[in-house]
């Protein structure tokens, strides 16, 4: 990966769009090479969808729970968070080091539907127990991490 690439990707987080038209008006690298190099960072898997930023709260998911998970189990961690993933509105799951096990983001329409994931949690053998958090208001969120960069930082951490 080089700088190029690097532009392009932060382009694409600035964007919201893989569109090589706008790429290329944002890095004025040449349209062709924005579609090859795009193939090139699907095939490598560091492109792994098109970008669709949907608003949560338009939608009528605008409740959203942080829950720690705290498990006790004989067999295998990775087990555990597949039950998890499975829970309806489950949306982000982090292994994490520390008291918890866990930490699984949730988008939920409403109070009833907090209550039904939290006892969808209690269900899961493995779960011994849980701390839940409800987010009063999202200050800032940015799913494309690059875009928190600058591209002068992304080359000299990320090129080769």
């Amino acid at each position: 990966m080089d700088e190029r690439d690097l532009a392009i990707l932060k382009a694409i987080s600035e964007l919201g769009t893989g569109s090589p038209e706008r790429i290329h008006e944002e890095t004025d690298i040449p349209v062709s090479t924005v579609h090859y190099r795009l193939n090139n960072l699907r095939e490598a898997g560091i492109i792994e969808n098109d970008l669709y930023d949907i608003d949560l709260d338009a939608l009528g998911l605008g409740v959203t729970i942080l829950v720690e998970v705290l498990a006790d189990y004989a067999g295998k961690h990775s087990d555990v968070a597949d039950e998890i993933v499975e829970l309806e509105g489950v949306t982000t799951l982090l292994s994490t080091m520390g008291e918890t096990d866990f930490v699984a983001v949730a988008h939920l329409p409403d109070e009833d539907a907090v209550g039904r994931l939290l006892r969808e949690f209690e269900e899961i053998s493995a779960v011994e127990r849980t701390n839940s958090t409800y987010v009063i208001e999202t200050l800032y969120d940015d799913a494309r991490a690059l875009s928190s960069y600058s591209l002068e930082t992304l080359v000299e951490l990320l090129a080769e």
